[in-house]
């Protein structure tokens, strides 16, 4: 049968709202209330209907009646909210300093000469050569997620997604962190994907908890469908958050694992202070209560006895897919240290940060080769990934094209993300941890690909 297409937005649907949409090309989906055509947000254009609707003082984006706002404020979901007993400001945000830099003083790399950025490069170069840290690779799977991994109706996306999860599983067995009795916590969980995959390897493991850090309300969450466990999100940036004050914490003293899929930028920093310069102290000085150790376990998940007389830490675990070092900030950074006894400083900082794009944002020569890169960056994007969210105008500059090749653009990318990370590893080395870097992926799976991971270290 042929003819014409029928217009589907000609008319409203039975039971909705009488309103068109003009940005949208459709009539309104919401449905009035019984006896009248338009819904709540457009019942000023009834006739009939004399109140007058005013946009909202909180969130202007919606409206309410005129007579009703003050009934409206105290309930509208823009309001101020109280904030949780976990909340500090600024508790994990470190400490400002006279050597941070102004907005001004955040030269970008087109302004430097050429002279200026050959100085900057070799600067890093001798930075690099004197820590001389080589990444392993440590790609790795778990049978928790074989069937999915199998699954013909997943997409690319969601097979590289699977793939990331999978590695970061099959590392935190390798380092003994799936045994019972912890409480694992998901920084950057977005829908709790990584806590969702952790939960079904630990069905068999008793005594599990789980808390899910995100700053915004995620929508499809899949923490929701596990009723046998204990999960709890914090709604908090972690900026601002002491798991020390956290109700389950405080009850149950738990040992806690730190876990995050891609943390962007300065969040991880936000994460490790919040794990070893918060929790970890606060569990040092505490006094009551019994005493917190990591249990370390064979491959057969047996406990070893001489753990007894092992040091104890309240943080068993850190195992973070690190992401995004163009959005560190010097500020939260917790590598200061490291970066002032190599001879480096704020400024350094600043364009190596900037300069770590070049690692992932898809710099090629022009033409074919270009157009390739496209690709590749799409398809990362695709991946839910933070990856190219703020690449900077840096990546593409005419001056660099002419002073550096693709592939030493991209090596030097390499290093300056190495040398941040670095300094994140001698800030857990301090703490009493063993730290290490390691590639989880190959880089087809995600140009984000380097894993942290964390363990307190045994005494002799």
């Amino acid at each position: 049968m042929t003819g014409a297409p029928v217009e589907l937005a000609s008319f409203p649907q039975p039971g909705r709202c009488a309103y068109f949409v003009e940005r949208k090309k459709r009539f309104c989906k919401m449905v009035p209330a019984q006896g009248r055509r338009f819904c709540g947000e457009h019942s000023a254009e009834e006739e009939e209907h004399k109140r007058k609707r005013i946009p909202c003082p909180l969130d202007p984006k919606h409206t309410v009646y005129e007579d009703q706002l003050q009934k409206h404020l105290k309930k509208c979901n823009s309001r101020e909210k109280p904030k949780p007993v976990y909340f500090i400001k600024d508790i994990n945000a470190g400490l400002k300093n006279e050597t941070e830099l102004s907005e001004e003083q955040q030269i970008r790399i087109s302004a430097l000469s050429k002279q200026e950025l050959e100085n900057l490069i070799r600067k890093l170069k001798k930075a690099n050569n004197a820590i001389n840290y080589v990444l392993k690779d440590q790609i790795l799977s778990h049978h928790a997620l074989q069937e999915a991994l199998n699954d013909p109706q997943n997409g690319d996306a969601a097979f590289k997604h699977l793939k990331q999860q999978a590695s970061i599983l099959g590392n935190m067995k390798r380092l003994h962190l799936l045994g019972p009795g912890n409480c694992f916590v998901e920084f950057g969980a977005g829908r709790g994907k990584l806590s969702h995959w952790l939960d079904i390897a630990l069905q068999d493991v008793q005594d599990v908890h789980f808390l899910l850090v995100e700053r915004e309300s995620t929508r499809f969450k899949v923490d929701g469908k596990h009723r046998k466990r204990y999960f709890e999100r914090l709604q908090v940036d972690i900026q601002h958050l002491c798991l020390s004050k956290v109700p389950l914490l405080v009850e149950q003293k738990l040992p806690l694992i730190g876990i995050g899929k891609h943390l962007c930028g300065a969040a991880t920093d936000l994460a490790l202070r919040c794990l070893v310069d918060t929790y970890r102290k606060s569990g040092l000085e505490e006094k009551e209560g019994p005493v917190i150790k990591r249990l370390k376990t064979d491959c057969s998940g047996k406990i070893h006895s001489k753990c007894a007389t092992e040091n104890w830490s309240p943080i068993a675990g850190i195992v973070i897919a690190l992401c995004c070092h163009h959005k560190c900030e010097w500020r939260h950074y917790v590598g200061q240290d490291f970066f002032t006894r190599v001879g480096l400083g704020p400024i350094e900082f600043n364009f190596f940060k900037r300069m770590t794009s070049w690692a992932t944002c898809g710099m090629r020569e022009r033409g074919t080769e270009t157009s390739r890169s496209g690709i590749q960056n799409e398809g990362q994007r695709n991946e839910g990934e933070h990856d190219q969210d703020d690449i900077n105008a840096d990546c593409s500059l005419d001056s660099l094209q002419r002073l550096l090749t693709a592939e030493e653009r991209k090596q030097i990318g390499h290093l300056c993300k190495l040398l941040i990370d670095h300094g994140r590893i001698e800030y857990l080395e301090q703490r009493r941890y063993e730290a290490a870097l390691q590639r989880y992926t190959e880089s087809s799976v995600s140009l984000e690909n380097v894993l942290l991971t964390a363990v307190p270290a045994q005494s002799s």
